[in-house]
């Protein structure tokens, strides 16, 4: 039977979190005392995940530090470290060893590490019949007016009107990465010509979710009682 894995995306240097992140990587920034990649481990744990992929590149010895080998978590968690940051696509290709290390093992999920949410990652589909990606939307922030992608009957393109912003969690089949070389590599033009092929599909979370991408978002969340945030 195959391993359920998934990738927390944890190597981003953080500029806009500066001076947080000058000494601290920021997926380990905390939430009401807990790290922000810790909510992450434990959502996926809920859902029967058995190995957990890290990538990291600056700080990345904090978070091995901070996480060790997931026991604590009733996870494997295995590293991919990177000697730069190699962007989305580019750190998920040089993980797909450790994501995948059997032929059944086909599909993961993968999640940014300095996003909150309260998604529950039950509601991704086990297996991707329709598609090589699936992604997870919201509604648009404040910082991202006019959205990513738009959704229509539980398909994703990069036209239309009604746009929604990509969650940074989704479902992938191996074989969208596949004949992909190792290098820095952005998600988005892979996304773009997946959609054009009709080949992602997506959904619509409306829950608690938000990009901590700025010392005043994790302040306004630290700013919120930890109940109204489940």
């Amino acid at each position: 039977m195959a391993i359920k894995s998934a990738m927390i995306l944890a190597a981003g240097r953080g500029e806009r979190m500066r001076p947080l992140t000058d000494t601290l990587p920021k997926p380990l920034l905390q939430v009401h005392n807990k790290a922000l990649i810790e909510y992450h481990i434990e959502g996926l744990v809920k859902t029967g995940c058995q190995r957990i992929v890290i990538n990291h590149a600056w700080l990345g010895d904090k978070i091995v530090e901070a996480l060790g080998d997931g026991k604590r978590y009733g996870v494997n968690l295995l590293y991919s470290k990177e000697s730069s940051a190699l962007e989305t696509a580019g750190g998920i290709i040089q993980a797909l060893p450790l994501l995948c290390q059997r032929s059944d093992e086909q599909e993961f999920t993968v999640v940014n590490g300095d996003v909150f949410t309260d998604f529950d990652f039950d509601d991704l589909p086990p297996v991707l019949t329709q598609s090589d990606a699936h992604l997870v939307m919201v509604d648009n922030p404040e910082h991202n007016p006019q959205g990513d992608f738009s959704l229509s009957d539980g398909q994703l393109a990069e036209g239309g009107e009604a746009k929604f912003t990509f969650s940074g969690i989704a479902r992938y089949s191996r074989r969208f990465f596949a004949e992909q070389t190792l290098g820095i590599k952005p998600l988005a033009p892979m996304l773009r010509h997946a959609m054009q092929q009709g080949c992602v599909t997506g959904q619509l979370h409306k829950g608690q979710w938000t990009d901590v991408g700025t010392p005043e978002r994790l302040a306004k969340l630290n700013s919120i009682p930890s109940n109204a945030l489940s």
